[in-house]
């Protein structure tokens, strides 16, 4: 997944698109809300490390990626979902970012359909919100509450032809999306439950300082994504150095994913 921002975070709200759902706002420092930024791209491949932006010479096996850390099926897939624990931000002046989603596409693909959330660093605060997007297309942010120990769930389905239904619901502040789409040309041929450092036009951001995230009852097609043999992916940089770590699949579904460094 790339991420593309063109400008810093900034304090205001950017929300596009239908929702299904709102919530009140939050006291700042522990908001929901999106920041004001143009050209907010949480979408695109994943990119290994020396290879351009577009990701174009990943290969289907990677085990190492400069923006994407966790586990990823390949195959023939029509659903995805996961469960996982808004970790907290731990911010210091830096403005950083780190993102957390489940997908289809995208390892080996150019297209990618995805839901998830988002700590930000963005003047010694975080900046907690919620997103999807059909990449390509331009992502959509929600406007609802999101707290660090927040309970998520999120699954996107292939429902035939274009056709593409994203749900994601904050247990915790008791919101809850769903998202009817259309994709044209999607290959459906990856799965993917994933920790991300996002991207601008220059390259992979620095990643936000997000402790550990929790990863549960991750599942393609229905079943344990264990059960599809998948590559553990670590994010590093383009030096070969961590900068995070992944632990093994437990239960078939189950990880975590632990910040080691910003770039």
């Amino acid at each position: 997944m790339v991420r593309r921002w063109c400008i810093p975070l900034a304090g205001a709200v950017l929300v596009v698109g239908s929702v299904a759902a709102s919530a009140p706002a939050a006291a700042a420092g522990t908001a929901s809300h999106a920041p004001a930024v143009r050209q907010v791209r949480p979408g695109g491949r994943m990119i290994s490390p020396g290879s351009p932006l577009t990701g174009r010479s990943s290969p289907q096996h990677a085990s190492q990626s400069t923006n994407w850390s966790g586990y990823a099926a390949t195959g023939s897939f029509h659903s995805v979902s996961a469960n996982w624990t808004e970790p907290t931000g731990r911010c210091t002046s830096a403005t950083r970012y780190a993102s957390f989603w489940v997908g289809l596409d995208g390892l080996n693909s150019s297209t990618v359909e995805q839901t998830g959330s988002e700590v930000d660093c963005s003047g010694g605060s975080p900046v907690y919100y919620s997103w999807y997007e059909m990449y390509p297309a331009f992502p959509h942010n929600f406007s609802n509450t999101v707290r660090p120990g927040d309970h998520f769930s999120g699954s996107v389905t292939y429902n035939g032809g274009s056709s593409y239904t994203l749900v994601l619901q904050d247990i915790t502040q008791g919101w809850k999306h769903t998202v009817n789409k259309s994709l044209s040309g999607a290959a459906n041929s990856s799965a993917e439950v994933i920790a991300e450092a996002p991207s601008s036009n220059s390259g992979v951001l620095p990643l936000a300082n997000f402790g550990t995230v929790n990863f549960s009852n991750s599942a393609a097609n229905g079943s344990p994504i264990g059960n599809f043999a998948p590559t553990r992916i670590v994010m590093v940089d383009n030096s070969g150095r961590p900068k995070d770590s992944v632990s093994s699949l437990t239960g078939g579904g189950s990880f975590s994913a632990t910040w080691l460094r910003a770039n």
